[in-house]
């Protein structure tokens, strides 16, 4: 019996066919039966997914463009849901949901009894099987493909598909400016992903590693911590330089992110592996932690669940839930990120300029008039312009970014950079409160809008997949929401206080 080795970390069996004949008893929301889209002879591409999964529901669109594209002509490509199984929606639920979107293309078939997750293993979503031409399972992956992985795969089922991993920006450290005091502390707080994408963005934390930590095994996989009762908690190792952050000031902020009077329970996710907690390897940090959690104790009613207890053992997680959020901008987080923006209670506070009292927002009749349809679409519409299509993309000369409709500050030339996404991208605004941000769930996505704090002008997204040596953000920023200023024309239109943010 041949075996392969799944990019996850499962096993198939390549001689099994009971999968195959599984998927072809199922049948779509219509009763159409899967055989309409399986051809003889071609081998089969499976996508399964569930309702609940932001990530499967934000490449809806990109799988049904497959269906139509010439690199997938000789493939059955087809996604699989399993009402009722794995948290997923009852049967009559799921339709009732599923009719309210647009993916006519996508061939959804319905596996109520779960009978291809059972031949499969499949126990996370994103996943995907592929079924050779002589409907033998040859290949289960977890997590999300990209084109060319998801074509490769099927060319060969063998191939090595972190070799031709979609690239997602995290800059190699200067081994040369590289903390001199490093110190390290374990954070339980519900699903990891978004733990390690908030820590990471810290200045002075150094690195952040997703894993399993004070559980009952050794060695567990994703599967094993989710469904076999292991007793791990899902932990974030941080280190940081203790030159610049004390484990007081890494505390502040975790406690920024969690609701610690929850017992196993953070965001949606529930479980003893969601449970929080600080893990310490230094007996002296335990009176350091206890004193945290009395002064936070203060704020509550309810008595905090937070352990704080010696690290048994920590394994670090599956690569494929490293760095999650920055090869996945659109995946699941319970965490808003942009609180690691937010500086600490005893740093000096920035004052906002009183530049920013003389802007307002001018009415929507006078607007119309001042606006191009583009910019009116964009800012009062939440509209996006087209990747690659403004000039502010490629303009990198100094000077100062402004709201459109508004003329109030909002970005430095000096926080500009090149990301390559084909908007103009900024590492931050210019000043903490010119910017609000708020969750944003159009497209079946959840991501974070930024709006102007004075015109609440539409302006894009933030991302946590920025230059992580400057703090590891990227504001993805539509250029016609934007005005921009030169350096040597800001005195003439009173910006002059702000020319120190520029030079």
């Amino acid at each position: 019996m041949m075996t392969i080795l799944s990019f996850g970390s499962g096993k198939v069996h390549a001689n099994d066919a009971a999968g195959f004949q599984h998927l072809l008893t199922l049948q779509d929301g219509k009763g159409r039966l899967a055989k309409q889209w399986i051809e003889e002879g071609k081998p089969t591409l499976v996508k399964l997914w569930a309702s609940w999964c932001p990530l499967c529901l934000s490449e809806l669109g990109t799988t049904q463009a497959w269906v139509q594209d010439k690199g997938f002509e000789n493939v059955n490509l087809v996604s699989v849901v399993s009402p009722g199984q794995l948290g997923e929606k009852p049967l009559t639920d799921f339709n009732e949901w599923y009719a309210g979107l647009n993916y006519p293309e996508l061939p959804v078939l319905l596996d109520p009894k779960g009978k291809v997750l059972k031949s499969t293993s499949v126990a996370v979503y994103p996943s995907w099987a592929l079924f050779d031409k002589d409907k033998r399972l040859v290949r289960v992956i977890k997590g999300s493909l990209h084109r060319d992985q998801a074509l490769a795969l099927v060319q060969d089922p063998q191939s090595d598909l972190k070799k031709i991993a979609q690239p997602f920006y995290k800059p190699v450290r200067d081994t040369a400016s590289v903390a001199m005091n490093p110190k390290t502390i374990y954070l339980a707080g519900g699903c990891f992903w978004g733990v390690e994408a908030y820590f990471e963005r810290i200045p002075g934390v150094i690195d952040a590693v997703s894993g399993y930590a004070n559980g009952r095994t050794q060695n567990p996989s994703y599967e094993d911590v989710i469904y076999r009762q292991t007793g791990h908690a899902e932990t974030v190792k941080i280190t940081y330089d203790a030159d610049r952050l004390s484990l007081p000031d890494i505390l502040e902020y975790y406690f920024r992110v969690i609701d610690p009077t929850s017992l196993n329970k953070q965001g949606n996710d529930r479980g003893t592996q969601y449970r929080t907690g600080v893990y310490f390897t230094d007996p002296a940090e335990q009176s350091v932690i206890q004193a945290a959690l009395a002064n936070e104790q203060k704020k509550y009613r309810k008595p905090l669940v937070v352990e704080n207890l010696a690290l048994v053992h920590f394994f670090d997680a599956e690569e494929y839930h490293q760095d999650y959020l920055a090869k996945n901008p659109n995946g699941y987080c319970h965490i808003d990120l942009s609180k690691a923006d937010i500086p600490l209670e005893k740093q000096a506070k920035v004052s906002e300029a009183a530049v920013w009292e003389d802007f307002q927002k001018p009415e929507d009749s006078l607007l119309r008039q001042q606006l191009t349809a583009e910019q009116y679409r964009i800012t009062q519409q939440n509209g996006t312009e087209f990747a690659f299509s403004h000039a502010y993309d490629n303009l990198f000369e100094p000077g100062l970014y402004v709201d459109i409709v508004s003329n109030e500050p909002l970005f430095s030339s000096r926080e500009k950079y090149d990301s390559g996404c084909g908007w103009p991208s900024f590492t931050k605004p210019i000043n903490e409160n010119a910017v609000t941000r708020h969750t944003d769930l159009s497209y079946n996505m959840q991501r974070i809008e930024v709006r102007s704090k004075i015109a609440d002008s539409h302006l894009g997204h933030v991302f946590p997949d920025g230059p992580k040596d400057r703090g590891g953000l990227r504001y993805c920023i539509n250029g016609a929401s934007l005005r921009f200023i030169p350096l040597d024309r800001m005195e003439a239109e009173g910006y002059g206080s702000l020319i120190k943010f520029v030079n």
